[in-house]
Parts: C-alpha cells; structure tokens; sequence
C-alpha cells in the first residue's frame, strides 16, 4: 500500500480534470478584468527640465513612459521656437524618442509641447500633456504671457491656432521668417507661452494650414496686435493658467485669466486674377476672382450680341454669375472675351483683355444628352423656382422667390394674395415685389397690411405667367403661412439710443454661425426679434463707417484691425467699415414666455 502513496497526488489532479466542479464555465473565456481608464504617466526625461547648455547638435529627448505608448497625433509635438521642418519620433520600448533634423540656435531656450499626442497603446488613453523647457545656453528665459484667439465676426474661439512673437518689429516679418517663439491654442481658444525672453513683441495668431508657421495671406487668416508688447509675468509652476486642463472641464478653463486678445480675420488678397471657371449649364456658367472688387470694363461671348449675356457679381464682387440669353441650341463650348483689371508681374491693376474657355465637362455632356433622348423630367421644362415663407420671419422678410434662370417675362400682377383669421374670414390683399438688389433672380412678395399674428397667409403664384431665358414657363404654386401664436415662444427687445451713424444690428444663434435676422438702422428706437424658441442668442452691432452695408475684413501692413474696442459702445468687435460691439462671448437667454434684452 505504502508503495502506491507517492501516486495520490497525481490521480487526485488527474480526478479534478477529468471530472470539473459544477460550478465552473468551460465556454466563457477570461473577462481579463476591468478596463484599463488610467492615462500613461511619465517616469523619465532626457535632458532633465531646465537642463542648461543642452548641446544643440543631433538633439534628442527622450520620455519615459510607464507603459506601452503610441504618438496618436504627430502634428501635436511642438517645439518653440519652430525649425524649419517638424519634429520626428520614435518608439523605443515603453519610450518616445524626439529628435530634429537641423541644428537648435545656441544660446536659445526651447519648450517641447507634447500635450494631446501621446496615448497608451491598449485602450487609446491620452496623455494629459507636458511642456518640457531646456536651453542651449547657460540659462533659461523666465518670462511668460497668455491670451485667447477668437474668429472676428462670431467672437467665438478658434482650435489649433498659432500664436507667433517676432523679435523683429518689421510688418512683413511675419511672412518671410519662422518666429522667436510659437505656440498651438486648445479647444477654448486659449493660449500660454511660457520661459520667453524679456523683450518687446510682435505678436500675431495665424490658421496655419500647411503648419510652416510662416504666414501665407492668399490661403490664412491672420490676427494681430496694434502695439508692441513686453511680457510682464514671470514664469513659475504654481501659475493657473499654465497648468494643463482637461478641456472637457469647462468651469476650469472658462476660469484662466487672458493677458491679450486676438481677433483672427482673412484679408483682402493683393492680387487680382480668375481663379476658377466653370461651365453649369447649357447656358449658365460663373468665375471666381482671388480678390473681392473685381472691376470689369467689357465683357461678351464671342458670336453672340454683348446684349445676350446677362451677369450678376455677388455682393463682394469676387464671384461673377453668367447666363446666356438666346434660346438657341449651345455648343458645347463658349468663349468668354473681357477686359478686366488684372495684377501685372509688378503687382499693379492694368486693364487685361483675356479669353476665358467656358466648355461642357464630359458628366455634363452626357447629363445634357441623355435628357434630350429621353428620361426628361417635369423639372426639365418648366421654369423652376424655390419659395421661402418662414413663418418666424416672414412679417421681416415676406414671401421669396428665386428662379434658377433670369426671367425673360414676368407677370407680378397676376399673384393672388389673402388672409384667414382665426374666425375663418377670408380677405384679399394688396403685395408689394421688389427685386433683391444683389440677387436679380429672387423677388420678395410684401403684403401692403402689417402681418397678424394667429392669421394665414396664402399667396398663389399662377401657372405659365413667368418664363425664363431657356423659354420654360412657370408651373402653378400655392404658399401658405401661418403666424405663430404660441405662448411657448419668446421675444427680445433691444432698445437702441445715441445712434450717430449707420449700424448693422444681427441676431445671431448660439453657435454664432447663422444670421437669424438683421437690421440696418440710422436713428434711436427699438428693434424686436419676435417667434424665438427657448434658448440662446447673441446680438451683434456693427457700426457701418463706410456705410456699404457689409462687415469689411482687416488688413495686416496696413495695421487695420477686423475688431477693435468702440468708446461709444458696450463690448467689443468690428470692422475695416466699423466697429462691433457685442457682448464678448456672451449669449442673452430667451426664455418662455418673454425676455427683453
């Protein structure tokens, strides 16, 4: 029996497999635990933080992780101030390696960005962010400064921005070198740039979109500061606004304190040529300038009478619609004869005769082709047009129509215009049409009487009474519209006084990305924005200098600010043509059943 002892612990194994307890699940793998949410941790850098005398030859900095790491976005790893071409990297182990392919400056202090490009490699978490500073002389620069970058028309801020300062006071700086140092804004607009030198600054912030940092004006946007400007805060480790945040956190980053504002705006371009042609149609066709203004001295199609061709510029003038207004068959190609101003080699406008080639692509041909074979479609031969009647805006902007093609014929008297009130009463109305101004296909139809609320409105729109210049008339259409009368809809009043010139009053959405409604005011009183549903709006003025009705851009050598401070007006904002006020990133609130602002 004795010889059989050594063999129990072996069978019992033996038992365990062959014969598994109850309890245990054969066909559900490992869970493996609980997610990993835990963002990697630095251990180790090389060269240490504020390390001197750092040799500027074949530079490399290593960091140090306490796991496996991937750089998800390269763009990210910033070194101020900027070479000529981008940090690279390597993985090696559990570190990342950065190196460059020139030399650094000597006697330069440098900060390495790493914020926002680095995450584990298992569950994609982000690496906080890390600034590492080190100098290639004997000391490091102690100064720093912090600011916002914002859009100058919505005030609202800009992502990945850079923020540049030159040493070197000259305007054109700016667009023939890299600067003394640079840095990238966070999702709020915000920026620091910390262990600068104590000197005076050029300080601009471009939308740098092949990321030289050098800026380029016929593709960028650009902001600047009117004055020179001298750092006044020493740097140190305890400052809030230099500490990395979680831009989720809204309350943290809204709380960091700005030293300077920029208000970043694309600029005229310097030079004036045809950028893009385009061929739409049988007899519709547009050019694009690369300068708003455009000034055309003649302009015809070849073949045809110059009273045939039919053009419209948009309201800047840096895009030109054409149509053709002859009813016979097309070729396929049109030759556009005009004299327009155009930049020479010296970069001066000289009146140029130009030849533009306006020819059918190969998708519009066959388009063109099949549907005059077959599959012709009720669009095909008529008229067409699109309608507006928004019933939140209509007592502002009435009925709109705007045709595809210019009108050859019209009958605007032939409309049927009439209200319903809320008893069922029908009544006829008398209309107003006026032709947009800067549109001549659209057309706005206004009642005589002051539109009710609660009523509907129809307005009847005749078959075959308008016809267009490929000779297809109308089809008949019926626009109805009621005014709201809701309680859950708010209003906002906005009284105006000490009104001394011409101002262009806008409602604005949140977002600031949408004009909701706009005024063109000359004197005192109140404006209404009535049918608003709860929420938060933001109301933008801008004061009209040149009085042209438009908010005019900024110009960088000619030291003309998109936006600045109006004495005569709350807030901030502008433009070439005047000044904006608004409440700076600040939306009022309208909240059911009425707010007044």
């Amino acid at each position: 029996m004795r010889k059989f002892l050594p063999l129990i612990p072996a069978l019992l194994i033996l038992a365990v497999l062959c014969f598994p307890s109850g309890c245990a699940n054969t066909t559900t793998p490992p869970s493996g635990g609980d997610k990993d949410t835990i963002p990697p941790v630095i251990t180790k850098i090389s060269p240490l933080p504020g390390s001197v005398n750092v040799s500027p030859h074949k530079t490399k900095i290593r960091f140090t992780f306490n796991e496996y790491v991937v750089v998800k976005e390269a763009n990210n790893i910033f070194l101020s101030p900027p070479l000529e071409k981008k940090p690279k990297y390597r993985l090696d182990g559990k570190s990342v390696v950065i190196s460059f392919e020139s030399d650094l400056d000597s006697n330069t202090t440098y900060t390495l960005d790493i914020t926002g490009a680095i995450g584990d490699n298992n569950e994609g978490n982000m690496f906080p962010g890390y600034t590492l500073v080190f100098s290639t002389g004997p000391q490091i620069d102690s100064m720093c400064m912090t600011g916002l970058v914002q859009d100058c028309n919505s005030l609202m801020p800009i992502k990945n921005a850079t923020v540049m300062l030159y040493k070197d006071h000259a305007d054109s700086a700016v667009l023939k070198h890299r600067p003394d140092a640079a840095t990238k804004t966070d999702d709020w607009g915000f920026f620091s740039l910390r262990n600068i030198k104590d000197t005076f600054y050029r300080v601009y912030a471009i939308r740098d979109a092949n990321n030289n940092n050098i800026y380029e004006p016929e593709s960028e946007s650009i902001g600047f500061l009117d004055s020179l400007y001298r750092p006044k805060t020493v740097y140190n480790d305890s400052l809030y606004e230099l500490k990395k945040f979680d831009m989720k956190d809204t309350a943290l980053c809204l709380a960091r304190k700005t030293e300077v504002e920029l208000n970043v705006f694309r600029e005229k371009p310097s030079k004036q040529f045809i950028v893009k042609k385009e061929r739409v149609g049988l007899r519709t066709a547009y050019l694009t300038f690369m300068a708003p203004g455009a000034n055309i001295h003649s302009m015809r199609i070849k073949g045809l009478p110059k009273e045939k061709l039919i053009s419209q510029f948009n309201p800047l003038r840096d895009s030109l619609e054409l149509w053709v207004n002859d009813q016979r068959k097309m070729p396929d190609t049109l030759f556009l004869q005009l004299k327009y101003d155009k930049t020479d080699t010296l970069g001066k406008l000289v009146p140029t005769d130009e030849t533009v080639k306006l020819a059918l692509d190969k998708k519009l041909r066959a388009e063109l082709q099949k549907s005059s074979r077959r599959d012709v479609k009720h669009e095909d031969t008529i008229a067409v047009y699109t309608t507006v009647s928004d019933p939140t805006t209509i007592e502002q902007y009435g009925f709109q129509l705007e045709f595809k093609y210019p009108l050859i014929s019209e009958a605007w008297d032939s409309l049927e215009m009439h209200s319903v009130n809320p008893r069922q009463q029908e009544a006829k109305m008398k209309y107003t049409v006026t032709r947009d101004s800067t549109n001549l296909r659209r057309y706005t139809v206004m009642p005589n009487e002051k539109f009710m609320q609660g009523y509907d409105y129809h307005l009847k729109i005749p078959y075959r009474k308008f016809r267009d210049i490929n000779g297809f008339y109308n089809d008949s259409t019926l626009m109805k519209v009621t005014l709201p009368n809701d309680e859950k809809l708010s209003s906002i009043t906005l009284e105006l006084s000490a009104v001394h010139n011409k101002y262009i009053v806008d409602l604005l959405g949140e977002k600031r990305d949408k004009v909701i409604r706009s005024f063109i005011i000359e004197k005192d009183g109140s404006l209404l924005f009535p049918y608003l549903k709860e929420g938060s709006y933001c109301i933008r003025i801008t004061e009209d200098l040149n009085r042209n009705n438009l908010v005019d851009t900024g110009n960088l050598l000619e030291h003309r600010q998109p936006v600045y401070p109006g004495r005569d007006l709350p807030g901030r904002g502008g433009s070439r043509g005047g000044r904006m006020a608004e409440e700076s990133r600040k939306c009022r609130r309208a909240a059911a059943p009425r707010a007044v602002g």
